[in-house]
């Protein structure tokens, strides 16, 4: 309601815009404007929701989780599941798989080629020397240690993990704008070729990371309107800013590191960690696998997960983007995966 006095002057009158006679000008531009919103209801109908979590319901009964663990934890996520395969354990065929990072890779990967195939592309592969997760100029960081340094800074001076996210997202902005731009095609070259095929499958596949412009977690699908390669380039970026459109995007595993709670409403859920289900992060933020694992048995689902052996963790964490210990780690999670197939049939049949 409009409480302003009214003008003193006497018999003076005001009409408002509901009062005066409507122009044919007025008719148009309030037909041009009906029709504007009209074409935004329906650019916004057309265009994809790009979270899947926002239409997502649990459609199934077996769930495969594939965490986070860079270079030498792909590797050994797909020997693991290459071990299974060969003991008689063929784990590729669930109803949804869930990629972080690595285990975007993974999933991806795994999408479009056999186990074994995969197995014996990564142990025929010419021998790496020791090389940084990044290149120069790609405004990514320009060692696994000078990675893992600032952002546990970064994990250190926040107040939840909705507040790492927010700052993991602003330093990863800041070094994109210092950057010369290079790297966000160089990185997707090489995302690319690593898998098998370049489109979504027709399963359900989950592949994680978070915007980092707020912070906010986000699932990709086949529905999201997103290339595969762009969503596992995004999921697998470590600090590393991904455009997709006109958004940016940082690693998955700042979600959390497998994100296994996404396969809630699952009846059993097998869960692949590389990095032995622990986390960076304060306990109480509630971020590491323990958690996830509490909250899908409490929405009733059996969860029954798979680490690294104790001859194996040292691949891991600081090496973890080594890639001259990528054969070693695929051949590590081969002898786990044929060793755990007969203890897991019940459970995943």
């Amino acid at each position: 309601m409009n409480t302003t006095p009214s003008s003193s002057t006497p018999d003076s009158t005001s009409a408002t815009a509901a009062d005066r006679p409507e122009s044919d000008q007025d008719q148009s531009d309030q037909d041009q404007s009906d029709q504007d919103q009209s074409d935004q209801d329906q650019s916004d109908h057309d265009q994809p929701q790009v979270d899947a979590t926002k239409r997502m319901r649990p459609v199934g009964e077996r769930a495969l989780v594939l965490g986070g663990g860079g270079s030498t934890g792909n590797a050994w996520l797909i020997g693991v599941i290459a071990g299974l395969f060969d003991a008689g354990l063929d784990v590729t065929g669930a109803d949804l798989v869930i990629g972080t990072s690595a285990g975007s890779t993974a999933a991806a990967q795994l999408a479009g080629a056999s186990p074994t195939e995969l197995l014996s592309a990564i142990l025929a592969a010419a021998p790496q020397q020791r090389t940084d997760p990044v290149g120069s100029g790609s405004g990514r960081v320009s060692s696994a240690a000078g990675y893992m340094d600032r952002t546990a800074k970064i994990i250190a001076a926040a107040e939840d993990a909705a507040d790492m996210r927010r700052r993991m997202g602003a330093a990863a902005l800041e070094m994109d704008a210092a950057s010369d731009g290079s790297g966000q095609s160089r990185w997707r070259a090489t995302v690319a070729a690593r898998l098998p095929i370049q489109r979504w499958p027709q399963r359900t596949v989950l592949i994680t990371a978070v915007d980092a412009q707020t912070g906010e977690p986000v699932v990709f699908d086949r529905h999201s309107g997103v290339e595969l390669a762009d969503a596992v380039a995004a999921s697998c970026s470590s600090g590393f800013a991904y455009r997709i459109g006109d958004h940016r995007y940082i690693d998955g595993g700042y979600r959390r590191n497998e994100n296994a709670d996404l396969a809630a409403g699952y009846g059993r859920v097998l869960v692949l960690s590389p990095f032995g289900g622990r986390t960076r992060t304060p306990l109480d933020w509630g971020l590491h696998l323990a958690a996830q694992v509490d909250e899908l048995r409490a929405r009733g689902s059996r969860v029954a997960t798979i680490f690294p052996d104790s001859d194996s963790e040292y691949m891991f964490g600081a090496n973890a983007m080594d890639l001259s210990l990528r054969p070693a780690a695929a051949r590590a999670g081969y002898e786990q995966g044929r060793a755990l197939a007969g203890q897991l049939v019940e459970f995943w049949r």
